[in-house]
Order: C-alpha cells, then structure tokens, then sequence
C-alpha cells in the first residue's frame, strides 16, 4: 500500500480537491486498493469542518466525488505511517517541516513538483478562483501518478 497525505493549510481547500482527485483517478484506472489517501492541515483553524463549498462546488461541476471529510491538523503519528507527504505551496512545505521534525525520511513533496514545476498552486480561499486551483492540482495528480510509474511503484 501506498499511503498519501495531502496538505495545505485549512484542510478544506486544495488538500481535499487533491484528496477527491486523487481518489477518483486511482479508482478509474483499477489501483485504488494499492493507495490509502487522506489528507491534513498544518493549521488547527479549520479543524472538524467539512470541505469549503467551492471545492464541493468544483467537484461537483466535473463529475468527481467528493471523499467525505472533516478538516484535521497532521501529526508525527501521521508522518510514520505516510510514505508521501505533499504540500500545496512554499508555506506548506515550510511548515511541514517545521512540524515533522525536518522529514528525515525525504516523504515531503510540493505537489507541483511532480510535473518539474516549483509553483504553488495558490490557495482558492483567498483567490476565490477554484477553476484555476483545480487545474493545477489535476495537473500535479497527473505527474504524481507518472512519477509512482517511472518509480515502479504502481504498474499500468
């Protein structure tokens, strides 16, 4: 198994998109049972609240479902049991390692990294644009799932 963390600040925005879009691809392509996926804040502000409606929106306007969840702030507990840990921007990333003790095990990523970009996928609550945040994180689901192939790590 393959266990995946998405991470972005609240837990209500761009991790859950990821989250959804990550879980609807692996399902499509028959390799859900190879992956557990969740996903975390590295704040407490959003904690026990459900993903943000324009997320929901979203998912809903491309005919993904959304992963029911409630928001929750990632712990070293969670770093043992991740083996990828995949941050939405330079503050995630930031933080991440600020709380996960420096990632000695290599499992933190920027999600954007997989497609040989350094770019934040910016945060849909304060932009409001959540077309743009989902495309992005369709892009970096795409080039996570080719970087897991080129690894050997999932087979077509």
């Amino acid at each position: 198994m393959i266990r995946v963390l998405f991470v972005c600040h609240g837990n209500i925005c761009r991790s859950t998109l990821s989250e959804s879009v990550f879980t609807y691809k692996v399902k499509s392509m028959g390799l859900a049972d190879q992956f557990i996926i969740d996903s975390f804040a590295t704040s407490r502000e959003e904690i026990g609240n459900p993903p943000h409606r324009g997320t929901v929106n979203k998912l809903r306007e491309v005919g993904i479902p959304l992963v029911p969840h409630r928001a929750k702030q990632i712990t070293l507990a969670d770093y043992d049991k991740a083996d990828y840990i995949i941050g939405m921007d330079t503050a995630n990333i930031r933080n991440l390692n600020r709380m996960l003790k420096g990632d000695p095990e290599g499992k933190i990523y920027k999600l954007l990294s997989f497609t040989g970009s350094g770019r934040d996928i910016a945060d849909p609550w304060y932009t409001g644009d959540f077309d743009k945040t989902y495309d992005d994180v369709l892009e970096g689901c795409e080039g996570f799932l080719e970087y897991l192939y080129e690894k050997g790590e999932i087979h077509r």
